[in-house]
C-alpha cells in the first residue's frame, strides 16, 4: 500500500486514536506533576521524515528527543520530540526544589523515564484498540539541533524519505499558564502499516 495517500477516513481514524493516546498520556503526566493536565492534539502530520520534522521545528532549533523502538505483532520505532524550552519547564515541574547539582544529575534520567510514560501511552492505546501485543525497547535520549537529530536516525535507520506519522500533543496544566508541547513520531513498518489499517477495516 502506498502510505503518502492516505484516504481522509484513514488519517480521522489515526487521529482519533492519537486523542485517546493523548487523554492517556494527560492522565500519566498528572499523576507525576500532581496537577490536573488537558490535552490537546491539534494536528497529525503524515509525510517524509525530513520534512515532517522539519515541519516541527527548523533545523538549527535545539530540541530534547527520546527514542524507541516498537516489537511484538506491531514494530517500528518512534521519537518523542520536545523543544528544549519544553523538556526544561517539564523538569522544572518534576523537581521545583533540586539543586543545580542534583537536576544535572537527574535531568536525562527523569526526561527519559516521563517519555517512556507519555510513548508507551500512545502505543498501548493503539495496542488496546487493535488488539495487538506492542513492546517498547528502553529509550534513547539526544539533546541536540533537529537536523542533527534527523542525521541520527536516518544513520541508525535507513532514509529520510521513510514515511512517518506526527502526534503534535499540546499538554496544559490547571494552575500554570504556560502550555508544554511535545511531537510523538511514530515509524511503523510497512508490514505494521497494513495490520494497522487491516484492524481498523481500512484495507
Amino acid at each position: 500500500m502506498d502510505i503518502k495517500n492516505l484516504t481522509p477516513l484513514q488519517v480521522d481514524a489515526l487521529k482519533e486514536i492519537a486523542n485517546i493516546g493523548g487523554c492517556h498520556a494527560a492522565t500519566a503526566l498528572s499523576q507525576l506533576v500532581h496537577k490536573k493536565v488537558m490535552v490537546h492534539v491539534p494536528e497529525v502530520l503524515i509525510g517524509p521524515l525530513e520534512e515532517v520534522i522539519y515541519n516541527v521545528a527548523s533545523p538549527e532549533t535545539v530540541v530534547t528527543s527520546i527514542l524507541m523502538y516498537f516489537l511484538g505483532d506491531l514494530t517500528g520505532r518512534s521519537l518523542l520530540i520536545y523543544p528544549k524550552e519544553d523538556s526544561d519547564a517539564l523538569v522544572e515541574l518534576l523537581m521545583p526544589q533540586s539543586s543545580d547539582r542534583d537536576r544535572k544529575e537527574l535531568t536525562e534520567s527523569l526526561l527519559k523515564e516521563v517519555s517512556n510514560i507519555l510513548s508507551c501511552s500512545y502505543m498501548n492505546t493503539l495496542g488496546e484498540f487493535l488488539d495487538v501485543l506492542i513492546l517498547p525497547s528502553v529509550p534513547g535520549m539526544v539533546v541536540d539541533m533537529v537536523g542533527a537529530v534527523l542525521s541520527s536516525v536516518v544513520l541508525e535507520f535507513g532514509s529520510e524519505k521513510d514515511t512517518i506519522f506526527c502526534l503534535e500533543t499540546q499538554f496544559a496544566f490547571s494552575d500554570d499558564s504556560r502550555t508544554m508541547k511535545a511531537y510523538f513520531l511514530l515509524l511503523p513498518d510497512v508490514s505494521s502499516l497494513k495490520i494497522i489499517f487491516k484492524k481498523l477495516n481500512l484495507l
